[in-house]
């Protein structure tokens, strides 16, 4: 019994420093999102025949996604505060990490040229924008159209409807119900091709039905367009990627553009995508971005504002602002138009 005992013992303690320095090895299918950072948008932007005479700061705000590299990754986003496991699939839909990041770095340039068109148009400067249809930018895990359509996929029609930008298809599939199959037309590398795609209810990014139970393909979108008389703007935002910092590179653009600070010297951070007409959409992470803003003194933060029955970044952003206990107050908007608006009437 005693020879049994120890050999057990003996084992042990070989096995477990190996299970421990094998953990470390073991990657698992999650990112953890965390506060990221507030950066003044200052240095990173220049308009060509502007002037940086701000007294204040417009900042954009970041998340930090770290992928889970093992357990030990996996407990940090777990136990500490101000950190949200969210399973890999949700995130990156499955593509590599080279794949991911060039997406991230795709929508980074189109937010730019959208919001050098939604400040153009807002000064009332000539811009023309054609658009030339829908790109696919990733396919949910849940979709219907996994092994039919792909990343970079170009939607000319569906149906034998043209598609010329994304709130087209939107608003086709709204007239759809689960289950109905559609003829998605498509170019991929210079061949045009149709395929036959199930409808089926979108998830929102914990897997769970939207409110509003919406239907689609269960695919993102960037709209493809041609912009002619485009404003020279320099972005240096290498490591920035994504579509959520659209709207503060607008009022950056607008406020090198115009006379007089717009900022009144305050520190005011904030995030949302743009489209080239100026409406502020939602992103995902703001709870992480209040933190961030928090850290570096924002005194206001310019939330996309909750218009549709799923929306939730205005609700959110001032949950987690009484939570942390900051002054900073938030402001909801709809539009670039209404962002200027509050700055301009800002003591």
């Amino acid at each position: 019994m005693v020879n049994r005992l120890t050999t057990r013992g003996r084992a042990i303690r070989i096995l477990l420093p190996l299970l421990l320095i094998l953990s470390w090895f073991i990657s698992l299918p999650y990112y953890v999102y965390q506060p990221g950072s507030a950066e003044e948008l200052q240095p990173m932007v220049t308009v060509a025949g502007g002037q940086k005479d701000e007294k204040g700061s417009l900042m954009l705000t970041t998340v930090m996604t770290v992928p889970v590299k093992n357990i030990y990754y996996y407990g940090y986003g777990l136990l500490f505060p101000n950190r949200e496991l969210v399973p890999r699939e949700q995130v990156d839909r499955g593509m590599s990490d080279e794949e991911y990041k060039n997406l991230l770095q795709h929508m980074m340039s189109g937010s730019q040229e959208s919001s050098i068109i939604a400040a153009m148009r807002y000064l009332n400067m000539p811009v023309t924008v054609r658009y030339l249809g829908v790109v696919v930018s990733s396919v949910a895990p849940y979709s219907k159209a996994k092994g039919k359509l792909q990343t970079g996929d170009l939607i000319e029609k569906v149906d034998g409807r043209d598609v010329a930008k994304r709130e087209d298809l939107i608003q086709y599939l709204q007239t759809k119900k689960i289950g109905d199959k559609v003829q998605v037309q498509i170019n991929r590398n210079n061949q045009s091709s149709t395929v036959e795609v199930e409808l089926v209810q979108l998830l929102d990014r914990y897997g769970k039905p939207l409110e509003d139970k919406r239907i689609g393909l269960g695919i993102d979108l960037i709209t493809k367009q041609k912009t002619e008389n485009l404003l020279p703007v320099d972005f240096k935002t290498e490591q920035i990627g994504g579509p959520s910092a659209g709207m503060m590179f607008a009022l950056e653009i607008i406020s090198q553009m115009t006379p007089g600070d717009l900022t009144k010297g305050r520190k005011i951070a904030g995030t949302g995508t743009i489209d080239a007409e100026g409406t502020v959409g939602q992103i995902g992470g703001i709870e992480h971005k209040i933190v961030a803003a928090h850290k570096k003194g924002a005194e206001i933060f310019f939330s996309p504002a909750d218009v549709d029955k799923d929306d939730s970044n205005t609700k959110v952003a001032r949950q987690k602002a009484a939570e942390i206990g900051t002054s900073m107050k938030i402001v909801p908007v709809r539009t670039l138009t209404e962002a200027i608006e509050y700055l301009k009437n800002l003591p």
